[in-house]
This record gives structure tokens, C-alpha cells and sequence, in this order.
């Protein structure tokens, strides 16, 4: 069972950044009191939030390789969907995905 985790219908809204502080296909780390999160722009613009720590060595997913709507573990590149958050084949796992949304340049999470 994957702890992959529908956070749509639970949680509230945190503001965390402006979206101009995340580089273009590229992560930044946002810290919690809790957890680290790995907050992405993609190509398109779109935001997708993970659990900062890739489930194979707990590798820092903000500082991996976007590509798509995949990011690329930057330890030992497993690949692992900014959708889904499961580990794409031939490894398996999954990381925590957080809703994400931008509302007047201000990106916020679903925590």
C-alpha cells in the first residue's frame, strides 16, 4: 500500500512563496514545522508539490531535474511522477503529493 495521499479533500491553504521564486523547471525547498516539501514549476507553468525525500536514499527531490511531469532524483535518478507521486518502472515507491495553486502570484499548498 503506497502512503500516497489525497490531500484535494483534506487540509488547508498555506501561502508559501511567490511563484517567481521557483526557477522555471526547477524545485525549491519549503520547510514546514512538520516536513520538507519540493514545490516545482514545470514548462507549462503548472505548480506540483512532493515530499522533499525520494523514497529510495531520501535524496532532495527540490534539487532533482524536472522533465515533463517527472522528477529526476538527483542521488541515483529514479524518476517519480509530480502527479501521482509513485516511482516510475522498473523502481517502485511513491512520495506524498500536496495540492498546489497559484492565486495572485503567490503559490500555496494544501497541507
Amino acid at each position: 500500500m503506497s502512503n500516497h495521499m489525497n490531500s484535494e479533500t483534506s487540509g488547508k491553504w498555506h501561502p508559501v512563496c511567490q511563484v517567481e521564486e521557483i526557477p522555471p523547471l526547477g524545485g525549491r525547498t519549503v520547510r514546514t514545522c512538520q516536513m520538507e516539501i519540493a514545490v516545482f514549476r514545470l514548462s507549462d507553468g503548472r505548480i506540483r508539490a512532493v515530499h522533499n525525500s525520494c523514497p529510495h536514499k531520501q535524496g532532495p527531490l527540490a534539487d532533482g531535474i524536472v522533465s515533463g511531469d517527472t522528477i529526476i532524483c538527483p542521488m541515483h535518478a529514479w524518476k517519480i511522477s509530480l502527479e501521482s507521486g509513485e516511482v516510475l518502472p522498473p523502481d517502485s515507491g511513491c512520495v506524498k503529493t500536496y495540492s498546489a495553486k497559484v492565486e495572485d502570484g503567490q503559490v500555496l499548498l494544501r497541507l
